[in-house]
This record gives structure tokens, C-alpha cells and sequence, in this order.
């Protein structure tokens, strides 16, 4: 297997993972917004026996989701960072990638020094 044939199959890997990434953040809204209908229709002031715990309830559910986000958040910076090491090792090779930098159409302003002009 060449070089460029092995980058082609790590890209399709990324994009694959991105691709399930992407359905579990379309479930989750699914998810959250028949969750919010249920709670509008059955969640009412008289359903707690205080404010305190009307506010703490909401609370421990919206830290649920934020640690889901976070979650995937860092999923999606680890293969941005593995497509971005895999990028950078294609082009240190000198100008000629073995074709690998045209597929992209140059260079993709990944690295914090790149600067469009």
C-alpha cells in the first residue's frame, strides 16, 4: 500500500467518524426536544415541594448534556489534531507531497502560523 493510498484511508476513517459523530449529535437533539415537550406539558411549579428543588432538578439535566458536549467536543479536537499532525507530516516532505497537498487544493490553514493572504 502506497503513502498516499494509506493517508486516503485514514481520511476516510476521520470522515466515517465524523459521520457517526454527527448522527449521535442529530439523536441527541431528538432526544432533548421530546424532552422538552414532555417537560413542558408535565412539569409544573406544583411539582416540587420547594423552589430549590425546582431549580435543582433543571440543573442536574442541563449538566448532563453539557458533559455530553464536552465529550464530543473532545473527541472532535483529538481527530482534528490526528488530521492535523497527518497534514503537516504530508507536507514536510517538501513541496511535493506525493500528491496528498492537491487533493485539498493546497493548504487548509490548520496550523496557527498559516495565514491567508
Amino acid at each position: 500500500m502506497s503513502r498516499e493510498h494509506a493517508y486516503l484511508n485514514i481520511l476516510d476513517a476521520m470522515a466515517k467518524i465524523q459521520w457517526n459523530v454527527a448522527m449521535i449529535l442529530e439523536a441527541k437533539a431528538v432526544e432533548a426536544e421530546k424532552v422538552r415537550t414532555w417537560s413542558l406539558n408535565h412539569i409544573h411549579a406544583q411539582s416540587f415541594e420547594d423552589h430549590e428543588d425546582q431549580l435543582a432538578k433543571p440543573i442536574g439535566v442541563h449538566d448532563e448534556i453539557v458533559e455530553i458536549i464536552e465529550g464530543l467536543t473532545k473527541m472532535s479536537n483529538g481527530l482534528g489534531s490526528n488530521l492535523r499532525s497527518l497534514l503537516s507530516s504530508g507536507d514536510s516532505s517538501g513541496d511535493d507531497s506525493g500528491g496528498f497537498g492537491d487533493l485539498f487544493g493546497g493548504g487548509m490553514g490548520f496550523g496557527d502560523g498559516d495565514k491567508e493572504k
